[in-house]
């Protein structure tokens, strides 16, 4: 997510920026600027963030609240600091906690992404078109957030304001329930005796509805960690969603059909109303 974010602004012709990058793992850096998608590297935390304008923090999220401790004495005053965290409650208990007030702080979330991860798998193109959820803390100022604002449009992407709480309840049902059902889909297909020839069979659909458990397993704890509560819920959901249908599936069929075309209808109408 850094390397695309980073590699998205070099190609934002109305925004002139000079990219510093820093990673504990050093050659993460070294490809990054290899790569071009950064214009210096930092040694550490502190020569990152002192002269920038704006700190972007694209790291798992259980990690966000190290980052932020160690970069709260480094910061101009009138920087604004932002992450791309899939959850917000946590990470905006982290800003204020930490952070001076002198600084904006701006929750941010992308709602794009791939299962693959590292700079090399960097994309310029990720951000095109998707909602950027935006989650302002109440001391960052208008200008603050009205810059981060250009900044989001100018990669491509739709900025789109929410407040921490209803971002989590929301993004655990569409974002976060899909992974871990694509994971357990895989866990309980594998784990058959018969693996290895339906292996041989499984196809298209297979490969989309497991997509998701080829992330990044670290990002994907931190997620769980960081919004159990929520994600709980629509696990119980889909639970009871399955349950029902397994039902059906056992009653010989009986409104079977008439499920799967509520399900079938209720896509087409979101395909349909979000112009996917």
């Amino acid at each position: 997510m850094g390397g695309s974010l980073a590699s998205a602004l070099k190609e934002a012709g109305d925004i002139e920026t000079e990219i510093t990058g820093f990673s504990r793992r050093s050659e993460t850096v070294a490809r990054a600027k290899d790569g071009h998608l950064i214009d210096r590297a930092a040694d550490d935390l502190a020569s990152a963030v002192q002269v920038a304008s704006l700190v972007i923090i694209a790291t798992p999220v259980m990690a966000i609240r190290e980052v932020l401790k160690g970069i709260a004495g480094h910061l101009s005053h009138g920087c604004v600091v932002t992450d791309v965290g899939s959850t917000k409650v946590k990470v905006m208990e982290w800003a204020d906690e930490y952070l001076p007030h002198n600084v904006d702080f701006i929750g941010g979330h992308p709602m794009a992404g791939k299962e693959t991860s590292g700079v090399d798998e960097a994309d310029p193109n990720l951000f095109r078109g998707c909602v950027y959820c935006l989650t302002p803390a109440p001391s960052a100022s208008p200008e603050g957030v009205q810059k981060l604002g250009i900044i989001v449009r100018s990669i491509g992407a739709k900025p789109f304001l929410i407040d921490a709480r209803t971002h989590d309840r929301l993004v655990a049902g569409v974002s976060h329930l899909p992974m871990l059902l694509s994971a357990a889909f895989v866990s309980s297909t594998v784990s058959s005796p018969s693996w290895p020839e339906m292996a041989k069979l499984a196809s298209r659909g297979y490969r989309d509805l497991s997509r998701l458990a080829s992330g990044n397993p670290d990002m994907n704890r931190d997620i769980c960690l960081s919004n159990r509560e929520e994600i709980v819920y629509w696990i119980d959901c889909y639970i009871e969603g399955l349950k029902k249908l397994r039902s059906l599936v056992d009653e010989n069929g009986e409104g079977l059909k008439d499920a799967l075309v509520r399900a079938q209808e209720a896509r087409e109408r979101w395909l349909k109303e979000e112009g996917r």
